[in-house]
């Protein structure tokens, strides 16, 4: 299952974000390191269902008429603060915890009500933007460290024959999920000395730098839009890197207000229908979540876990069946699963997503939607309805 990491400073709203993508219960409070041990659960992401495509709806319980969501994994850590890469607060507990993440939703107070320490001050007092690339820094920094401090052991194993130091830097930065083959494209971009003792401060740094911003993506949740001062969020929006307008308050009422069936809403909705019994208070408050939805395209939650994973680690939905007429399992249910897998994947990898068993005993595919068969070679677009066939 992907993971995601909610990443950024005390008090900018990543328990809360937490929360309400995954109706979990947290600690959620207005002072620092709120979360100590890590939060792990389960969100999803959204996406449109191939039944939209049929005259009946699927029978997923993940199938909401037709908004279908993916199952990935979330994670909110300690909360950051400068000179986390050296130890402060809680920043090696934070780092290490990022390594397990697949991509980084940096959430970060667009109100300015919190300073750079993360700690509460008057709405607006506190540049938003001097957050930003805040996360990107400590994290280069604090793999930086990592890389110096087992250079020695790199110049060591420079001595022996048969040195490869694609193997060796492969070895080392394993444990932040960089795959062999991640480290060969990076280091055939950098340039640097064949000797590792060579090797100054500045090429480690670039080392570090790439490695992350190549496994470890980031979109910006420019949280609090609700009571930011507009002009805010346009700066954020006018950056060079993706930011997603965000309300993890909003987004968390309209989740418990539809649980308790007083309005009409599925998590990325950017309407809302208010169908139960309220009071004047709540519906002045629901009123004016539908009107910051309305104004930003949705609560943003959502849209940013969609970003994190359709996007930037551009992965698609595909769906295994087993009758490819009925797109069903062997037991009649329709559409009942389905998987993410990276941009460019085949069917061999579906079935292996499927099962290991699945994938040894590939034999062929068949797209349900044309009931033609697929080459093993074909490349699976977002929405594909598969057949399987299997010896296993």
């Amino acid at each position: 299952m992907l993971s995601i990491a909610l990443a950024g400073k005390p008090n900018a709203g990543k328990s809360t974000f937490y929360t309400a993508a995954t109706m979990a219960e947290v600690d959620v409070a207005n002072y620092p390191f709120t979360t100590i041990d890590a939060n792990r659960g389960v969100s999803y992401v959204r996406t449109e269902c191939p039944c939209l495509e049929r005259e009946e709806r699927c029978t997923s319980d993940n199938c909401h008429d037709g908004k279908r969501y993916v199952p990935i994994e979330l994670l909110d850590v300690a909360g950051l603060v400068p000179g986390a890469h050296e130890g402060k607060g809680l920043g090696n507990q934070f780092l290490d915890e990022l390594t397990n993440a697949d991509v980084i939703v940096n959430v970060v107070d667009a109100s300015g009500g919190t300073n750079e320490k993360g700690e509460p001050v008057d709405i607006g007092e506190h540049d938003p933007l001097e957050d930003i690339d805040f996360i990107e820094e400590e994290m280069d920094l604090w793999l930086a460290g990592i890389v110096e401090s087992n250079w020695e052991s790199v110049e060591r194993k420079s001595r022996s024959p048969g040195f490869d130091i694609d193997d060796v830097l492969a070895d080392m930065l394993s444990g932040f999920g960089a795959s062999p083959t991640a480290i060969a494209t990076i280091l055939r971009d950098l340039e640097y000395p064949e000797d590792p003792i060579q090797w100054t401060d500045e090429h480690r740094e670039a080392l570090a730098r790439d490695v992350r911003e190549k496994t470890k993506p980031i979109v910006v949740a420019a949280n609090k839009i609700d009571v930011a001062p507009e002009e805010n969020v346009e700066r954020l929006l006018e950056l060079d890197k993706p930011v997603i307008p965000t309300t993890a308050e909003g987004e968390l009422a309209l989740r418990r207000a539809a649980e308790g069936d007083l309005v009409a809403y599925d998590p990325g909705d950017t309407t809302l229908g208010i169908t139960g019994d309220v009071n004047e208070s709540q519906r002045d408050a629901l009123e004016g979540l539908a009107e910051t939805i309305d104004r930003w395209d949705g609560t943003g939650v959502q849209g940013a876990l969609n970003y994190a994973v359709y996007d930037l680690l551009e992965h698609i939905t595909a769906y295994p069946v087993q009758d490819a007429s009925k797109w069903s399992d062997g037991s009649g249910n329709v559409l009942p699963d389905a998987f993410l897998l990276p941009s460019g994947s085949t069917p061999v990898d579906l079935a292996y997503a499927v099962h290991s068993d699945i994938g040894d005993g590939y034999l062929h595919a068949v797209d349900a939607k044309s009931s033609r068969e697929v080459s093993e070679s074909h490349e699976l677009e977002e929405g594909d309805v598969i057949k399987i066939v299997s010896t296993n």
